[in-house]
């Protein structure tokens, strides 16, 4: 089996996102057609910055994408990224989309949706795993637990 891990010179990492991008207004935008060039916008994205695809899925108003970076670019950084050359490159090679489906506007939703993606073990895996590390179970003190917001009062 591979090594799916990042290597930089002083770190090693795993980091998968979920993302995904609704199109402007749900139109129906992602035929066979405009998914095979989306396909192909993405790997143009992965030999210029530092992500890789490991997953792409569609439906008709809306992408999924599994994505591998490095921890020095930020989620936003990469929604950021994706979506602008994605729409650009689909609006340069598809024209009547921007023009008769999407009325001039904009391919992509201002929203997006983003999570991790674990893919050794679960949020409890880890939980037990920390609390394990100790030589003897008496040994572990938990100092601090929380749940993860859901609203940050945005």
């Amino acid at each position: 089996m591979s090594d799916e891990h990042t290597y930089k010179r002083h770190n090693k990492t795993m980091l998968l996102y979920h993302l995904v991008f609704p199109a402007k207004y749900r139109r129906k935008v992602f035929t066979e057609e405009v998914s095979e060039r989306l396909k192909g916008i993405c790997t143009e994205i992965e030999s210029c910055y530092e992500m890789h695809f490991v997953e792409i899925g569609m439906e008709e108003d809306h992408v999924h994408f599994q994505v591998q970076s490095v921890p020095t670019m930020a989620v936003s950084k990469i929604v950021m990224t994706v979506k602008s050359i994605t729409a650009k490159e689909i609006f340069k090679s598809f024209p009547s989309i921007k023009r008769e489906i999407l009325w001039g506007g904009a391919l992509w939703t201002s929203g997006f949706y983003a999570n991790t993606v674990g893919l050794y073990a679960s949020k409890d895996t880890i939980t037990r795993y920390i609390q394990n590390q100790g030589k003897d179970k008496s040994e572990y003190k938990k100092i601090y637990e929380s749940q993860p917001e859901l609203d940050f009062c945005l």
